[in-house]
């Protein structure tokens, strides 16, 4: 008899029936819990929040100085053709000397006379106690400005750069010598006037020849450092001194600055304003994000603004270069140092980071400072607040913001209109335009502000100031 053996395959297990509800099911009779809509263009915005705000009820406001003796300090700006580099003509007014005349005819003779030189790096342009006979306008580069410390060692005196000159007074004295040392930081490109070829040109104008004496005569007007004409008194004198008399003059056409707007029309259509406003009203959130938009571009606006924007306002003789590239504490110290009560630095975040790399390279660690409940980075107690609407050029250079705030300090000030119809938060309407034949609701939203700057000295620019870190 033959055994066999009998193989018994178990069936397969049957899949397991479901025993409960699953979560996506359940997600269709569940209330979901949402945010607000989200923006990224969002930032701290610390200029909106840190400057004093000043009610402007007429929509200008003038700022009242003393008067000034206007002595020329600007800047010069170039055109090139190829490597051929020329000074506009009209440009020549920066100069002190040639400060309001407009003769077109004579600006372009004098144009004509400047010569192109060029300096590499370490060559000396002038130096010191050599005859000075020529006014040089620097078309391109950095220049180092060296002068000797009281007990004979080199010291630097400050930088020169594109768009500035030295020399001016050399046009007009008989016999003067350079007061300092002008050596080449780096290749530097720049343009010449002889004083021989100045001195020939005013003997054939007459209207040349006016204005250099009408300039002279000013140049003799008692006046303080800032330009400002004096006020004359007397002081340690004994006895029945004859006092002198005096009066304060101010200036004729004082500077006004009229609210600048920011305004845009948000279109909400009937239909989601009537029916999707649970949990979130629609109307609400588009504002919210818009106003914040708003808000951004006025910062934007109070930086870079070329009619009352910090960056352009800043006083030339308040604008300083950093002496090596990226910003140092020798450059802060310098910035802090021409002007008295400065409560704040404005600087973009790239360049706080270059400046830290400074600090750490020497062995500094500033300490920083708490405001509104934020740790701020500092210097010598001053907060440096972040601000990304500065600019970076050719994406490696910035610059630097120094401010004093407040009309009682004669600082910087915000202007703003508090007040106006429809007014949704201070100085900002949201004001209903109708309805369209498409059933669109539109709201006309706007923000009106400026900012002015009391007196020069409140406003501080460090410029060229270098990104990159230390190789």
């Amino acid at each position: 008899m033959t055994s066999s053996v009998e193989i018994i395959v178990a069936p397969e297990q049957e899949e397991q029936s479901q025993l409960s509800l699953s979560t996506a099911a359940a997600r269709n009779l569940a209330t979901t819990t949402k945010s607000v809509p989200q923006m990224q263009e969002i930032t701290s915005r610390w200029l909106l929040r840190t400057l004093p705000w000043v009610h402007v009820g007429g929509g200008t406001y003038r700022v009242n100085r003393r008067l000034t003796y206007t002595i020329g300090d600007g800047r010069v700006t170039f055109t090139n053709d190829g490597d051929q580099i020329r000074v506009v003509p009209a440009e020549l007014g920066e100069l002190g000397l040639l400060r309001g005349f407009d003769d077109p005819e004579v600006l372009q003779q004098l144009a004509n006379q400047f010569t192109k030189h060029e300096y590499a790096p370490g060559e000396v342009i002038a130096e010191f106690g050599s005859p000075a006979q020529q006014v040089y306008l620097i078309a391109h580069g950095k220049i180092s400005k060296i002068g000797s410390g009281e007990y004979g060692n080199t010291v630097q005196l400050g930088v020169f750069a594109d768009g500035e000159f030295f020399g001016e007074q050399s046009l007009l004295e008989e016999q003067s010598i350079w007061e300092f040392t002008a050596k080449a930081m780096t290749s530097v490109t720049v343009l010449a006037l002889p004083k021989q070829a100045f001195a020939a040109l005013t003997g054939q104008s007459e209207p040349l020849r006016e204005h250099v004496n009408r300039y002279q005569r000013a140049r003799g007007r008692p006046q303080n450092k800032h330009g400002e004409a004096a006020i004359v008194m007397s002081a340690g004198h004994e006895g029945e001194v004859p006092l002198p008399g005096t009066f304060v003059d101010y200036e004729l056409t004082p500077r006004e600055y009229e609210l600048s707007v920011a305004q845009t029309i948000l279109r909400v259509h009937t239909r989601v304003a009537d029916l999707y406003n649970e949990p979130m009203n629609q109307l609400e959130q588009q504002l919210r994000l818009t106003i914040q938009a708003l808000r951004e571009r006025q910062e934007y606006e109070m930086v870079n603004n070329r009619q009352f924007g910090l960056l352009n306002n800043a006083d030339l003789r308040h604008r300083i270069h950093t002496r090596t590239g990226p910003p140092t504490p020798d450059d802060m110290d310098e910035l802090l140092s021409m002007r008295r009560s400065t409560k704040m630095f404005l600087a973009h975040p790239k360049a706080i980071a270059a400046f830290g790399r400074e600090c750490t390279a020497r062995g500094i660690y500033p300490t920083p400072v708490e405001i509104d409940g934020h740790r701020i980075p500092a210097w010598r107690g001053v907060p440096i607040f972040p601000c990304g609407k500065i600019p970076i050029s050719d994406g490696h250079t910035t610059s630097i913001i120094a401010m004093r705030t407040g009309e009682d300090d004669q600082g910087a000030i915000g202007l703003h209109q508090i007040g106006i119809p429809d007014e949704y938060e201070p100085s900002l309407s949201v004001r209903f335009m109708g309805i369209n034949e498409q059933a669109v609701m539109s709201y006309l939203v706007s923000a009106y502000y400026s900012v002015a700057v009391l007196v020069p000295d409140a406003l501080g620019v460090l410029d060229s100031v270098e990104l990159s870190s230390r190789a």
